[in-house]
């Protein structure tokens, strides 16, 4: 009886009454969104990301090494037992090695190991 009185005598599920226009509006929405994501799912494939940097050759590594060491000479240049150290430690250096031990280098990753590697050097 108390859904007769609301105007539902058959218990009926009630849909909400939403204007043509409404309606409509909420179809263009929800395409344009479904289009974007599907847009944005396509271009993933072609996108590089910033942060990943160029892995190292043997030859970049030379090169930074070199680059390295004669900034640390430059750095202390009126000590002799470093400058000694640092010819020491290029000469010894092992390219092959070093990259098979620290596979996947960037330029960053190299300059933090280097610097960790000479620390004792340097102190």
């Amino acid at each position: 009886m108390f859904n007769f009185v609301n105007g539902n005598p058959f218990n009926q599920k009630i849909e909400s009454a939403v204007s043509t226009g409404q309606e409509n509006k909420r179809q263009n929405q929800h395409q344009k969104d479904e289009d974007e994501r599907r847009l944005l799912d396509e271009d993933d494939n072609d996108e590089v990301s910033i942060s990943q940097r160029p892995e190292l050759t043997e030859d970049d590594v030379i090169y930074l090494l070199n680059e390295f060491i004669t900034k640390r000479k430059n750095e202390h240049e009126n000590e002799p037992k470093i400058l000694e150290k640092l010819d020491k430690y290029k000469s010894k250096f092992d390219v092959k090695k070093f990259m098979k031990s620290n596979p996947h280098l960037t330029v960053s990753d190299f300059n933090m190991i280097m610097y960790n590697e000479t620390a004792g050097i340097l102190n």
